[in-house]
């Protein structure tokens, strides 16, 4: 006792000369004067005997905004800091997300001998940290109840839940909310060399290079979960349901392996600029390359709902910080996510064959994770006069797919009906082969057509974990080149009743992306519960507009009779594949028409190549770095993409 009153008595006496006068450069100071009066206003002292995490507000004077500007900026001075980033993401928002709340209301509901099971389980994802501090403390449960006094599971998956992850022998082994965390106070970051003093002095930690945080393994504890089905009437089958496995379908591509691509890659982008990430700190390195703290996802639609119900949700953060995170999401989705190419074949017997080409280019299916995300693709022809002449897909007033067949819309290679739209989706069941939305009942997947990652094989390791379920399976067109599995493309059919129309036609081909379809709730809306009513308010006054993640136009589409149009027989050849020194040629491109090429990398990003056409041939010289790359040929109104492997 005598020890620790004396180290109490250091760290008063250490906060009293921070807050004398500074003279000179105040910019050499360890800290500013709003650092200083932010740490006295939050007591900031090392963590008690008992105590494990701390709150994200007690990383916020060294790692949010810098009022100097000397840290968490970039080079070019702009606000990059890590708190104000993640605050208003998904992660800092899980704690207090409504959807979450309602839907552990629900299934608690239908099952309440289970609640306090279900509501441990839950939590151990959503609220990490009070969680694991009451497990720690000898709890044997952590409910919404707990939750709702409790700071620390309120701030969500904060910094110290991903940060005091270590690098155990489990990491990456265990999942649906297994977290082998450091209760020996370390913090663990992807920088080699951190300097130590500062963060055992304020907080009793110690910062520890920890290569893990730039693994993708450090976020499969909460990115698959496996429950345990129970039938009808809350008796447990003895089997477990995959309701989500982000990392396994991640695992069975080439992202991890050739494309050496990382989750924190695309959800964290690094930049190059060396940041200095401590305020008033100047003696700190800059360090690079650098994740920005966005986590952006898809789910613009419960960021904007909780923005536009912050006060009542107990969220503090500025509108601009959720602005900026809506920007990180659209963005991520309309650039990395997917890329949807639209191509006319021929007539013939009063009949247009188009095809759609929809490439994944994230690093796992899509859409994914929680399962009531789908996308829709909605394709529409239009004659010459505006009058829309075939359309499938089309949302009604409540944003539903219009003709969804009970109990669900089949997968399709072939659509030429207006009745018939392709989703992809996971439909669960439950043990009696039905539809069900309530995850505890979920038995056994119904459908599962999201579209898989590139790489993706029915032969990895993993597949039995993240399997294609239903007509897809059989589909020659899903994640298959003639036939060779790994694709992560789907090639959709449309054949198009003209009824005797000649004339201009022009297409629309589009994917909508809903993290909320109203479907998902119709079981929730049987059930009345103060999480339940809340959310189903906010959702019923949301803008539930589905969300444009791709889309392609074929303009003046020339119908002239019913005979099949002519096609040309060049068959356009890319060689050598693969390629050892990055060069390649293209053989066969149509003459005197307008002709162009593009190469994109394996995440569907164009790179910089050097291209020459000369007559039917081309020559390009790929970026000099190894991987897979996609040629894209444009002839006209025909598009031909081919794949090409450089390896040195």
């Amino acid at each position: 006792m005598k020890l620790r009153t004396i180290g109490i008595a250091v760290i008063a006496v250490f906060i009293l000369i921070l807050k004398l006068p500074l003279t000179g450069n105040t910019k050499k100071a360890f800290h500013s004067p709003e650092d200083i009066q932010f740490f006295t206003n939050h007591m900031i002292t090392p963590l008690d005997s008992g105590q494990y995490f701390h709150l994200p507000q007690q990383c916020k004077g060294c790692h949010g905004f810098d009022s100097l500007h000397l840290a968490n900026v970039d080079i070019n001075g702009n606000d990059i800091n890590l708190y104000d980033d993640w605050e208003t993401s998904m992660m800092g928002l899980a704690g207090i997300d409504p959807l979450w709340k309602a839907k552990v209301s629900h299934e608690i509901q239908v099952n309440p001998a289970h609640a306090n099971e279900l509501q441990t389980l839950c939590t151990s994802c959503h609220a990490p940290l009070g969680h694991y501090t009451a497990f720690y403390k000898g709890q044997p449960f952590y409910t919404l109840a707990d939750l709702a006094n409790d700071s620390l599971g309120k701030s969500g998956v904060s910094c110290h839940s991903c940060h005091a992850i270590k690098d155990s022998t489990s990491l990456g082994y265990s999942f649906t909310g297994e977290i082998p965390y450091d209760t020996n106070r370390y913090i663990y970051g992807p920088f080699p060399g951190p300097m130590p003093g500062p963060m055992q002095l304020y907080v009793s930690l110690t910062p520890t290079y920890g290569p893990h945080m730039s693994d993708s393994k450090t976020c499969s504890p909460c990115h698959t979960l496996i429950s345990h089905t129970v039938d009808l009437t809350g008796t447990p089958t003895g089997t477990t349901f995959v309701e989500q496995a982000v990392y396994q379908e991640y695992l069975n591509s080439e992202y991890p392996t050739s494309l050496q691509t990382t989750c924190q890659n695309c959800h964290m982008p690094k930049i190059e600029d060396p940041i200095k990430i401590a305020n008033g700190y100047t003696a700190l390195p800059g360090r690079t390359p650098f994740n920005l703290h966005s986590f952006a996802g898809a789910n613009a639609f419960m960021v904007n709902l909780i923005k536009n119900n912050k006060t009542s949700l107990g969220s503090s953060a500025p509108d601009a910080n959720f602005d900026s995170t809506l920007v990180a999401i659209n963005n991520l989705l309309k650039t990395q996510t997917l890329a949807v190419n639209a191509n006319f074949d021929s007539t013939a017997s009063d009949t247009a064959y188009f095809n759609v080409s929809l490439l994944n280019k994230a690093g796992h299916k899509f859409p994914s994770a929680y399962p009531s995300r789908r996308a829709v693709l909605q394709f529409v022809a239009i004659k010459a006069n505006g009058d829309t002449l075939f359309s499938s897909g089309l949302f009604d007033s409540n944003f539903e797919v219009k003709n969804i067949p009970s109990p669900y819309s089949p997968h399709f290679n072939t659509i030429n009906q207006e009745s018939q739209s392709q989703i992809y989706e996971m439909v669960m069941g439950d043990v009696n082969g039905n539809v069900t939305t309530v995850l505890e009942r979920a038995y056994s997947q119904l459908k599962d057509n999201r579209i898989p990652p590139f790489g993706f094989t029915t032969t990895h390791a993993s597949y039995d974990t993240v399997k294609i379920v239903g007509d897809a399976l059989s589909d020659p067109d899903f994640n298959k080149t003639l036939s060779v599995e790994g694709s992560g493309r789907d090639i959709v059919h449309y054949n198009i009743p003209l009824n005797g129309y000649t004339g201009a036609l022009t297409i629309n081909a589009s994917v909508y992306y809903q993290a909320v379809p109203p479907g998902w709730l119709n079981e929730m809306r049987n059930y009345s519960s103060a999480e339940i009513d809340t959310f189903l308010n906010m959702y019923d006054n949301a803008d539930r507009s589905p969300i444009l993640v791709s889309n392609d136009t074929l303009n003046n589409v020339m119908i002239t009779t019913g005979i099949a149009s002519p096609k040309n027989n060049n068959s356009i050849v890319v060689t050598p594949n693969p390629t050892a020194d990055g060069i390649v040629y293209i053989k066969n491109i149509s003459k005197g028409i307008n002709v162009t090429v593009s190469v994109y990398n394996a995440a569907g990003q164009i790179v910089n190549a050097e291209v020459a056409i000369r007559n039917d041939n081309a020559k390009i010289v790929l970026p000099n770095k190894e991987g897979i790359y996609f040629i894209s040929i444009t002839e006209g109104k025909k598009r031909t993409t081919k794949k090409i492997v450089y390896l040195k």
